[in-house]
């Protein structure tokens, strides 16, 4: 299995759906670098990844609003596809499996300074929340 995880800022409010019976929750993450090119200029590249989190346990939702700082977890899958204009494209999705909150939104002071982590999936062991 290959596993990729990311740390990022939702682009959006989740939204939550059902298909063929089963709930998905879907939800964008960006996660940004900085870097310095060959002439030391300083440049940002921000990476978009596609969450689809399959689950029966939606109580996390309205926590996954635009510029939560969230950890994910799960299997990527690559999709080509032709755009609209006829070039080709790519997308990479991750099929969440364990999910995390860390701290406010973006912008937004915890107040301690530290972050707080509300777990969701793994083995439901230990979750602050029930997700």
């Amino acid at each position: 299995m290959i596993k990729l995880q990311v740390i990022g800022h939702l682009g959006k409010d989740c939204t939550t759906n059902v298909v063929n019976g089963k709930n998905v929750i879907n939800f964008s993450v960006a996660h940004s670098e900085r870097y310095k090119d060959a002439s030391g200029t300083q440049k940002e590249k921000t990476t978009w990844v596609d969450c689809a989190y399959w689950t029966d346990r939606t109580a996390i939702a309205p926590y996954l609003k635009k510029g939560q700082l969230v950890y994910v977890e799960g299997a990527p899958e690559a999709r080509a596809y032709a755009k609209n204009d006829g070039t080709p494209g790519s997308s990479l999705t991750v099929r969440v499996n364990s999910i995390q909150l860390l701290g406010g939104a973006k912008g937004e002071s915890t107040g301690d300074g530290n972050a707080e982590q509300i777990s969701a999936g793994g083995s439901g062991e230990g979750d602050d929340l029930p997700f």
